[in-house]
């Protein structure tokens, strides 16, 4: 299964962003796009996940052949498709553990019931795996939650909803260098063969902890290069005027 991006145009508003963007997010693989404020980064992420306020206006996001597009988000995430956020809401009220249960109970057939036995020892699988302690789960969801708690309560929602590919938007942004490690450590005990992982970042210093397989430049909504891990040391060495050279150069 592949989720290919095929000259991909998006605005929100009358602003076009995205700009004939083609990008093959690959399973088992983790893949960094990296790229200078404004140039798409997030917006291809909310895009991807079917967010209400950006319009597609040409192109098509292909999941194993089906055009998400014409998904709603909840069906998009459903057939294997998660987002961390970069600013993840708060949800008074409601437990970790209620709001987990209620998203494995929607990936669910309909009409079949989740197992409470099961799926608490699955959540407390992955919370040990996480080395997260268990009182974590009785909190609210991210309510007074500093910025490294709500990023890890996104890796664990990832962890129990098992993607097919996962989006981690700016997941270092507000991060402590301890916070970005724990983050980081369970991305790595996460990724493998059977989940593709997109990393969207402005720094190479989150890619320190989790390794990308391939590197993407994203500029003014297109991917204008790509190359291995190495391309990111370039980036935090050079800036990205170079690469604009280059395009201008290639065009």
């Amino acid at each position: 299964m592949s989720l290919i991006i095929k000259d991909l145009h998006a605005s929100i508003g009358e602003r076009q962003i995205l700009k004939g963007l083609n990008f093959e997010m690959k399973p088992g693989k983790v893949q960094a796009i990296m790229g200078p404020n404004g140039s798409g980064k997030s917006t291809l992420s909310k895009v991807i996940a079917g967010h209400p306020d950006y319009t597609v206006t040409a192109g098509e996001i292909l999941l194993n052949g089906e055009n998400i597009l014409e998904m709603e988000p909840d069906v998009r995430a459903r057939a294997g498709i998660f987002m961390a956020f970069q600013y993840p809401s708060e949800i008074p009220g409601v437990t970790i553990a209620n709001f987990l249960r209620a998203a494995v109970q929607a990936r669910l057939p309909e009409g079949e019931l989740i197992d409470a036995v099961e799926f608490y020892e699955t959540l407390y699988a992955k919370m040990d795996m996480l080395e997260m302690k268990r009182e974590f789960t009785t909190r609210f969801v991210n309510e007074g939650f500093s910025g490294g708690e709500k990023k890890r309560n996104e890796i664990l929602q990832m962890a129990m909803l098992e993607p097919k590919y996962a989006i981690l938007d700016e997941t270092d942004s507000g991060l402590d260098i301890d916070a970005l490690r724990i983050v980081s450590h369970g991305v790595n005990k996460l990724k493998g063969p059977h989940m593709g992982v997109l990393v969207i970042t402005h720094y190479q210093r989150l890619l320190n902890y989790i390794v990308p397989d391939e590197v993407h430049v994203l500029m003014n909504g297109r991917i204008v290069q790509s190359g291995g891990k190495e391309l990111a040391l370039e980036l935090e060495e050079k800036g990205y005027d170079w690469i604009k050279e280059d395009s201008l150069v290639a065009a």
